[in-house]
Order: C-alpha cells, then sequence, then structure tokens
C-alpha cells in the first residue's frame, strides 16, 4: 500500500518571506525613482498567493496588489509614488507584505518594507558622503592622553600681596604707639603719634581690611 507523503502544517506568521529591496527611496526631483519595483521570491515547493498592504495608502499606486506566485518562481510589483511634495519629505511609510497558501486565508508570513522620501538625489548622496567621511576621519584619528593643564599663580591667587600686608602691619603698629602727652612711657618721644595720626593709620587699617576680605 502505497503511503502518501503529508506536507507538514505551517504556523501561522512564522514563515520567512523573501523581498528584495528591503528599502525603498523615492526623490522628489528625481522622476525615474516616482516608481520603484520590489521583487517577492517563493523559494517553496508550493505556491503562494500575496497581499501588499500599506500605512498611506493614498500617497502610492500599487500595480498587482494582490497575486500569486508559483513554487520557486518570483514576481515583481510596481510601486509608485503620487504624492510628491515637500510635507512628505522625510516621512517613513511602510508596506506590508502578507503571504498565504492559495487554500488557506490565514498569513503563513509577512514582511515590512520601509519608503521614504526625500527631497534631492544629490543632497542625499552628498550627506552621505560627508558622513562617511567623517566615519573614515575618526577611524584614522590618534588620541593622545591630555596633560593636566597648571592653574596660573597669578590669577589662582587669593590671598593678599606683600604691600598690603606692610601697609597693614605699619597701621598697627602706629596704632600701638603711644599718644602725645603720655609721659609714662618708655618709648621715645619722636614715636609718640598725635590723635589724628592714629585716626588716619585706624582709616588706612580699615580700607586694607576690606580690600583683604574682597580677594
Amino acid at each position: 500500500m502505497q503511503q502518501h507523503r503529508r506536507q507538514p502544517e505551517l504556523v501561522e506568521g512564522n514563515l520567512p518571506v523573501f523581498v528584495f529591496p528591503t528599502e525603498l527611496i523615492f526623490y522628489a526631483d528625481d522622476q525615474s525613482t516616482h516608481k520603484q519595483v520590489l521583487t517577492l521570491y517563493n523559494p517553496y515547493e508550493f505556491a503562494l498567493k500575496f497581499k501588499v498592504l500599506c500605512t498611506s495608502p493614498n500617497k502610492y499606486a500599487v500595480v498587482d496588489a494582490a497575486g500569486a506566485v508559483k513554487p520557486q518562481c518570483c514576481v515583481d510589483i510596481v510601486i509608485r509614488h503620487k504624492d510628491v511634495r515637500a510635507s512628505h519629505f522625510g516621512v517613513i511609510d511602510k508596506f506590508r507584505l502578507q503571504v498565504s497558501e492559495q487554500s488557506q486565508r490565514k498569513a503563513l508570513g509577512r514582511k515590512e518594507v520601509i519608503a521614504t522620501l526625500l527631497p534631492s538625489a544629490k543632497e542625499q548622496q552628498h550627506k552621505e558622503e560627508e558622513e562617511k567621511r567623517i566615519k573614515e576621519h575618526l577611524a584614522e584619528s590618534v588620541f593622545y592622553e591630555q596633560t593636566p593643564c597648571q592653574p596660573d599663580v597669578r590669577n589662582s591667587s587669593s590671598g593678599p600681596s606683600l604691600l598690603m600686608v606692610f601697609l597693614g602691619m605699619v597701621c598697627i603698629a602706629a596704632l600701638m604707639m603711644p599718644t602725645l602727652g603720655e609721659m609714662e612711657s618708655v618709648v621715645p618721644l619722636y614715636l609718640h603719634l598725635s590723635v589724628n595720626q592714629k585716626l588716619v593709620a585706624a582709616y588706612v587699617l580699615g580700607l586694607i581690611t576690606m580690600v583683604v576680605l574682597r580677594t
């Protein structure tokens, strides 16, 4: 008795779908790119049905949006961009190709293809060349350890200058000297200062103190 080989049951959504290319780029300034072709391959031993879905169907015209692919054959799907305008530049749309067996409705597999409208092919090429140049430059660059910068002594100095210290000491010494008219002092008479002189010394010492506190 001859036994018939049964085809293994296919799980919904797990069948690999082979589509080329996987990305569509339309250029507004190049009408030849407004028409793109997707090629769907069927490497299996059974026929497949396919259906093309889109996130923005009003922007595109799909020739043969549904059909069949024979075993180990391929089919071309023509996609035209029919709404080329500046407001659509850079917007990413998606096409989804769903495949199933001819005798069933459930989708055995799916594949998504990205579609983008760009303003200019030359501008995009220049951008890609610039990015490539930057990557090559970074790859060829040699980096060295940065030497720590020594702080500037003049700028980082926050203490009072020697002149300020000297003037402050003179003013303090003047204030410690006896006042004119004090007879019991052992300090020589020529070092006795008047009240006005001590007031001047106190005033100068106050200014010096303010300067020192601000620095």
